[in-house]
């Protein structure tokens, strides 16, 4: 197991990469708030980069994406939980 804790546009993402060094976000931070991943709720995969949808413990769902030729991650969207 390796930890990694890779900048995206200035902002952290933790990450976990397993025994074939794929990785999947543990936790980021948006501002100052550091939200931990709850679940990887489905993850996909486009020619040098990986997509996850994720739940984060405060309650919304994320979808990080890491570009694998620059190493960096960026969260591409957002949905609010309803409640």
């Amino acid at each position: 197991m390796i930890v990694c804790a890779e900048r995206t546009h200035g902002d952290r993402v933790e990450c976990y990469a397993g025994y074939r060094a794929e990785q999947e976000p543990l936790a980021f931070r948006v501002g100052e708030r550091r939200l931990a991943v709850r679940g990887v709720v489905d993850r996909w995969y486009a020619p040098g980069q990986q997509w996850f949808k994720v739940d984060a413990n405060d309650g919304n769902v994320y979808v990080p994406r890491h570009d694998e030729m620059s190493g960096e991650w960026e969260i591409v969207a957002y949905a609010r939980a309803i409640g």
